[in-house]
C-alpha cells in the first residue's frame, strides 16, 4: 500500500484533482466528506460542536449551519483551534479505519486541505500539493463557489501560506492551467504513484522529489 498525502489551498482545486486519481484508480479518502459525517445530527461530534459554539451554529432541522460556522471560525484563529480539536481526532479515527480496509496493493489517497497546518506530512508515504496562485484562488472561490471577498480571504489567510505548502510537497500539481494539461498532469503523476507502490516500502519517501 502506498499512503500519499494530497492537499492544497482552498480554492487550488484539489477535488479536482482527486477525482481525477480516483479515475485512476485510487482509494480516495476525503476529509472533508469525513468531517461532514462526524458531526452530522445526532453524532457526539455534532453535540461536542454545538456545546463550544451554542444552539446558534445549528439549522432549523438540527444539523450545523456551516455558514454560520465558518463566519465565526474562520475569522478567529483561537474559535477554530477549538473546532479543529474536536473534529480532528474524529476524522483521524475514522480515516484510519477506511485504510485498514483497503487492498494491501492500493494507492490509497488521503484528500487532507490542512495537511500542512497540523504538520501531518510524515504520515504519509509522499505528499502532493495541488498548487494555484491565490489570484487563482480567490476569483474560483468568488466565482464558483458564490463567497465574498472578505469571507474568502478570511478562508485563505486561516491556511497555510503558499510557500509554506510547496516546503512540504514530494510532488507538486500546478492547477493555474487548462483541464486538459491538468488532466495529463495527474496521469503522469498516477504512473509514478503506481511505480512507487509496487517498491520496496522504504523506498517510498526516500524517492519523492520536488517534481
Amino acid at each position: 500500500m502506498l499512503k500519499v498525502g494530497l492537499t492544497g489551498g482552498i480554492g487550488a482545486g484539489k477535488s479536482e484533482v482527486s477525482r481525477l486519481l480516483v479515475e485512476c484508480g485510487a482509494v480516495l479518502i476525503d476529509a472533508d466528506r469525513i468531517a461532514r459525517e462526524v458531526v452530522a445530527p445526532g453524532t457526539p461530534g455534532l453535540a461536542a460542536v454545538v456545546e463550544a459554539f451554542g444552539p446558534d451554529v445549528l439549522t432549523a432541522d438540527g444539523s450545523l449551519d456551516r455558514p454560520r460556522l465558518g463566519s465565526l471560525v474562520f475569522a478567529d484563529s483561537g474559535k477554530l483551534a477549538v473546532l479543529n480539536s474536536i473534529v480532528h481526532p474524529l476524522v483521524g479515527a475514522r480515516s484510519r479505519e477506511l485504510e485498514e480496509a483497503a487492498a494491501e496493493d492500493a494507492v490509497v489517497v488521503h484528500d487532507v486541505p490542512l495537511l500542512t497546518e497540523n504538520g501531518l506530512a510524515p504520515l504519509y508515504d509522499l505528499v502532493i500539493v495541488v498548487d494555484a496562485s491565490p489570484a487563482t484562488q480567490l476569483d474560483r472561490l468568488l466565482r464558483l463557489r458564490g463567497m465574498t471577498e472578505e469571507d474568502a480571504r478570511a478562508r485563505m489567510a486561516a491556511q497555510a501560506t503558499r510557500e509554506k505548502r510547496l516546503e512540504i510537497a514530494d510532488v507538486v500539481i500546478d492547477n493555474d492551467v487548462p483541464l486538459e494539461r491538468l488532466e495529463r498532469r495527474v496521469r503522469e503523476v498516477w504512473a509514478e504513484l503506481v511505480r512507487r507502490a509496487h517498491a520496496p516500502r522504504r523506498a517510498h519517501r526516500e524517492q519523492g522529489t520536488q517534481e
